[in-house]
Formats: structure tokens, C-alpha cells, sequence
């Protein structure tokens, strides 16, 4: 492992240098990798160690078709290395739960009945074990419990692995049977893509990406962005001109810099007004939402959330709601504006979008 100084607290990473893909084909020369779902991130991760030389088996219920379809499209052969989710697993030395958390409290009895002992079952969200009282997926004593969560979705995955670059992802292990769960688990987080992998706990993953995706990453990003669109434009702006400084300058420009350089950096480089700006309302903002976040993470470490998930995702007309949910999202002036914003962007991105993206299919069920 290599020590790294993470903002003054020294941290160990694990390395694509110092555990390159050919000493992980050596740890899983003799392992059968199952991936349950090929939803969302099932094809990212099984179309890496695929394409990485590993012995990768897809396990899907026929009954979401699209799913099915798209594995064969994707050049997984029925009867061959495309299966049935109790085939599959039953095939496997190491069972990767791809499918949705609430789908996977749906399936385990199926997996269970299925696991080989001394096997390892692999997920890349802690939320199935974790709130295990709610989920109900018990792992039995005689199997590996690992988790490599990649930092980013599916099409992240896959898109950073054609490039080249890999993923950043954490790895834990809450059950060592075998007495090579570590060496398994690191093993397959190279597999799958990572470019360096941090550990963490079962526990920890799972409260800070639940934060994370209600929080910065999905839930209060697209509530800032509704609520600056609505000022701007209940104050005469245009929809082009709210929303090219609301999201366009953010996501073109701005938020490249701060990956390349960091905030401080992106700063120094924009104008005085802006700067000075921006350093003033940064500590209102941050007193602002504070309780919201200090609400959020309690409300995901007592299980509110999960219970939350499990129900809501659990109705029979769940795929109905939400798509009526994403379909009022998709329909709002500020994201239409986005539409129109994004057709006039020079053709010459666009085609360098779809050449990073080439060999990434769109989102499906589990």
C-alpha cells in the first residue's frame, strides 16, 4: 500500500502500480465472476473484466428483457456466459449483487440457495448488508462478504476504463472465511477498473454515499440549480441567460477547473468580482445548509432512508411514479432550456462525448 497525505491526515492506497491487472488475473486465475443485474453498473463492471481476460458470467432475469437484450447485444451468449440468476450464481466462486439494493432483498433467497461454499459475494454498495434488519440479506459463515464501491455510475466506469484513466473506488471486507477475502477483494477492484482503491467499512461507504447522492452529488445540485433558475428568472432574465449561469458555466467551465486544480485554484483564476464574491457568501451558504446535512446523515445512519427506499421502490407502480417524477424534471422550462443550450454547443463536442462514450448503453433495469 502506498501512504498518501489526504489534507494532513495520512491515509493507505492501493495502486494500479503496485497491484497491476496481471497480478490480479493471477489472484483470480481459477475464479468464476458472476455479475447479477445488468442494469447499471453490472455492464460497466462486466464489460472491464471482460475485456481485462477475466472469467466473467452475467446472471439476469429474463423477465426484464431489456436488461437481457442488452447483455446480448453487448456480446454475452445465452447457455454460454449468460444465465439465469440461480444458474448463474451457482456457477460462480465470486457473486457480484449488481442489481438494485431493493432488488437485491428480492433475489437473495435465490442467491442464498445458490452460493457455493467458500465463495465470495461481492457488492459495491454497503446498503444490503448494513440495514440488514430492514433487507433482511444475511450472508451465511461459510462465504467471503466484500465491497468495492467505484466513484462514480456505471457509465463513469466504463467511460474512465476506455480512457485509460480508471476510477477511484473504496474497498472493505465485513466477512474473511477463506482467509484471502482481502486479496480477492482488491484483486477485483483492479478488474473492474479502478485506478486506486481507499479503504473503508461496510458502514462508512454506505452513510456517505447515501449522504453524498441526496446531498452535493444529485439531490441539493439540482436544488440550488431549480432555485438560482427560479430568481434569475423571476427577476427578468431570459431562460438562455439563467440557465447558461446557473448550470452551462458551471459544468463547461468552472467545475473542470476545480478537477484539475482545485478550488482555490479556480478562485484564483476567475475575476476579482467574482472571487470576492464567491469567498463572501461561501460561509452563508455553508450556515445555510448545515442543519440540512446534519438532518440528512442522521436520517441515513438510523435507517430512515433505507426504509424509505425499500417501500417506495418496492410498489408495484414504482417504475410508473418515477418515470412520471423524471418526466416533470425533463420537462421543466430550466431543463428544456438545457436542451436547447446543449444543440447549440460546437458540433466538435459533441463528437468527443460519443467517442468517450462509445461502448456505454443507456440505463436499464435490474
Amino acid at each position: 500500500m502506498a501512504e498518501i497525505n489526504f489534507g494532513g491526515v495520512m491515509e493507505n492506497v492501493v495502486t494500479r502500480e503496485e497491484f497491476p491487472v496481471t497480478k490480479a488475473l493471477e489472484v483470480l486465475k481459477d475464479e468464476v465472476i458472476a455479475v447479477l443485474g445488468y442494469g447499471v453498473q453490472g455492464p460497466a463492471q462486466a464489460l472491464n473484466m471482460k475485456d481485462n481476460g477475466f472469467n466473467v458470467i452475467i446472471g439476469q432475469s429474463k423477465k426484464f428483457a431489456k436488461d437481457w437484450d442488452r447483455a446480448i447485444s453487448d456480446g454475452f451468449v445465452p447457455g454460454k456466459d449468460l444465465f439465469d440468476i440461480d444458474e448463474a450464481t451457482a456457477k460462480a466462486t465470486i457473486v457480484m449483487m449488481l442489481v438494485s439494493d431493493a432488488a437485491q432483498r428480492q433475489i437473495w433467497p435465490q442467491v442464498k440457495a445458490n452460493l457455493q461454499p467458500g465463495a465470495a459475494l461481492y457488492f459495491s454498495h454497503g446498503f444490503s448488508i448494513v440495514y440488514k434488519d430492514q433487507t433482511e440479506v444475511i450472508p451465511p459463515a461459510n462465504v467471503d462478504v466484500i465491497l468495492v464501491a467505484p466513484k462514480g455510475s456505471g457509465t463513469s466506469v466504463r467511460r474512465n476504463f476506455l480512457s485509460g484513466a480508471g476510477i477511484n473506488s473504496s474497498y472493505a471486507v465485513f466477512q474473511d472465511t477463506t482467509g484471502r477475502a482481502t486479496e480477492r477483494c482488491l484483486a477485483v477492484g483492479i478488474a473492474v477498473g479502478s485506478g486506486y482503491l481507499f479503504p473503508t467499512t461496510f458502514e462508512q461507504e454506505v452513510y456517505s454515499d447515501l449522504t453524498g447522492e441526496r446531498g452535493v452529488l444529485m439531490g441539493a445540485l439540482a436544488g440550488m440549480m431549480d432555485a438560482q433558475y427560479q430568481v434569475l428568472r423571476e427577476n427578468g432574465h431570459s431562460p438562455s441567460e439563467a440557465f447558461n449561469e446557473t448550470v452551462e458555466e458551471l459544468t463547461q467551465s468552472l467545475i473542470r477547473l476545480v478537477d484539475e486544480n482545485g478550488m482555490d485554484w479556480m478562485y484564483a483564476n476567475c475575476s476579482a468580482t467574482a472571487q470576492r464574491g464567491a469567498l463572501d457568501w461561501r460561509p452563508r451558504f455553508k450556515e445555510a445548509v448545515l442543519p440540512v446535512f446534519n438532518e440528512l446523515y442522521n436520517k441515513v445512519k438510523d435507517g430512515s432512508e433505507t426504509r424509505r427506499v425499500i417501500s417506495s421502490c418496492s410498489e408495484p407502480d414504482y417504475q410508473e411514479s418515477l418515470n412520471k417524477e423524471l418526466a416533470e424534471l425533463r420537462n421543466s422550462e430550466l431543463w428544456q432550456t438545457g436542451t436547447a443550450v446543449r444543440d447549440l454547443r460546437p458540433k466538435e463536442s459533441v463528437k468527443e462525448i460519443t467517442a468517450a462514450t462509445k461502448g456505454i448503453k443507456g440505463r436499464g433495469e435490474a
